[in-house]
């Protein structure tokens, strides 16, 4: 059975990732998955949400594994990491093992994980794994009232 780790803050409940999440549980229906979401500073966030920057990526990790759940992704851990993803992705890659790594980001030009080039180094990270990127058309706007 294949563990894969699904890497998203603003795009974790976009319809982008969970298609990406579902096509994946779908090419290997006895995979687990868990969903990381880095705590990102809530400055740094396209969409204003109320709230301190690890309360909202709590909220974020916790309402995107509903949704995923929901989609027959099965999510047996949703956890908040550390601002930068580059370091939440290696602290998830000493803790456990995954045969890949799904990450969603924000479209390029407004992207601050394109921008720091977070794909190519999770690749060089994560090497020998399969790293899939799925850009979203926009970020996740419903959190807060949730």
């Amino acid at each position: 059975m294949a563990r894969y780790l699904i890497v998203a803050h603003q795009t974790a409940e976009s319809e982008e990732l969970r298609g990406a999440a579902r096509a994946l549980a779908e090419r290997e229906p006895d995979s687990d998955f868990v969903l990381l979401v880095p705590a990102t500073p809530v400055n740094s966030l396209l969409v204003w949400e109320e709230g301190e920057t690890e309360e909202i990526a709590r909220r974020r990790a916790h309402t995107a594994q509903e949704r995923l759940l929901a989609d027959g992704v099965r999510v047996i851990e949703a956890r908040i990491g550390p601002g930068d993803p580059v370091t939440a992705v290696a602290d998830a890659l000493r803790d456990d093992e995954y045969a890949g790594i799904l990450v969603g980001t924000l479209p390029a030009g407004i992207s601050r994980w394109l921008r720091i080039d977070l794909i190519s180094r999770l690749r060089r990270l994560a090497a020998g794994r399969e790293v899939i990127h799925v850009e979203s058309r926009t970020a996740d706007r419903n959190v807060g009232a949730r």
